[in-house]
């Protein structure tokens, strides 16, 4: 049996004849950055999310960067966040020239563990970025009622939750400020690079508008120093499809996900745990495993794809030695860096591959 880890090529045939005629528009119509497919999804983001303002940008990454520029990060600032997700996250912060200021995670969600934040507070601590891993969000009430109490600011990471839930509302409507990416295989993906920023706060919009497009405010009048961060309107064609069958694809996700956990129940593996008050995306479906390299082999003998999300974490990657963690530093963070393994997770997954996937581990 071949199965394929995200299956966006199903997903593309399935929505072929509407994708292929959004980009001959923009093509017919040459309007490729800028044009009014952009103004269209991000009205319908906002309608989707709930969020007062939905700004597309060229990527997660960029997401990030225009979050904190839009709240004014300066060189030496301190953000907290987590060691163990995707680096662009710290990789954004140090690009602030800011300094990243890890705190470790909770074993059963993987996010950052909200009772360890204050510990680390400072005279330099400036926000706090909570991730939303494998697509559930992070205890926000606890961690917006420590940045409230030493007034910081918290941006969301959502990159791979979009269109989850934390007490019925979306996680692009929480926060000072909260991102996503629309990168492929993310849950809602473009074909290429594309992310947006979510806030209800006037003033930070504005900002990220003007700074998207290298500061500008009107054509080569510069109020602030930004970045070539547009979303490109052929992208924004290909999202106006996908996410007007968004939530159907979102909730056959989470369909795979309780299919997933009812046929792995009983064996000696450690399952994704989403908290009562909240739901995920599922960008991934992610397990832990004792010897991870021997379950790695069996399930690559059998022909199952698998990922490793992340066998690393940040604080042990060359780049930030500079930050001076060693290894220890963080150890619920390294311990589940050595056993986690993502399983193939996509809407379309069918039942008798999620059974031949749990006849494999």
């Amino acid at each position: 049996m071949r199965i394929n880890f995200a299956n966006l090529q199903l997903q593309y045939q399935k929505y072929k004849i509407e994708i292929d005629a959004n980009i001959q528009a923009v093509l017919n119509k040459s309007n490729y950055i800028m044009g009014e497919e952009v103004d269209d999804l991000e009205r319908d983001l906002k309608v989707f999310t709930g969020a007062k303002h939905a700004i597309s940008c060229s990527s997660g990454t960029d997401a990030l960067l225009l979050a904190m520029m839009a709240i004014n990060i300066q060189p030496g600032d301190e953000i907290i966040t987590t060691p163990f997700t995707f680096i662009a996250t710290a990789e954004a912060i140090a690009l602030m020239h800011a300094r990243p200021v890890f705190v470790d995670i909770e074993s059963n969600t993987f996010n950052i563990d909200a009772s360890l934040i204050e510990a680390v507070i400072t005279e330099k601590t400036r926000a706090i970025i909570p991730v939303s891993l494998y697509g559930q969000p992070a205890d926000i009430d606890a961690v917006q009622k420590i940045a409230n109490k030493y007034d910081l600011k918290v941006i969301i990471d959502g990159a791979q939750s979009f269109g989850s839930t934390y007490k019925n509302k979306t996680d692009s409507n929480l926060g000072d400020i909260s991102i996503t990416s629309f990168f492929p295989a993310k849950p809602l993906g473009c074909y290429g690079d594309g992310g947006a920023v979510f806030t209800n706060i006037d003033e930070y919009a504005e900002k990220i508008k003007i700074m998207r497009v290298h500061g500008q405010k009107e054509r080569y009048q510069h109020k602030y120093i930004g970045i070539g961060g547009r979303l490109d309107t052929i992208q924004a064609a290909v999202l106006n499809v996908k996410l007007k069958y968004y939530p159907k694809d979102l909730k056959l996700r989470q369909e795979v996900a309780t299919k997933y956990t009812k046929s792995l129940e009983g064996k000696d593996l450690i399952l994704p745990f989403v908290r009562d008050n909240s739901t995920s995306a599922f960008a991934q479906y992610s397990i832990r495993v004792k010897n991870r390299d021997k379950v790695q082999n069996r399930l690559k003998n059998q022909v199952v794809p698998i990922a490793v999300h992340y066998p690393v974490p940040l604080h042990l990657q060359e780049c930030f030695d500079y930050l001076g963690y060693k290894r220890g530093s963080f150890p619920v963070s390294e311990l589940v860096s050595n056993e986690i393994i993502s399983l193939p997770m996509n809407p379309y997954v069918s039942n008798k591959e999620i059974e031949y996937v749990a006849a494999s581990l």
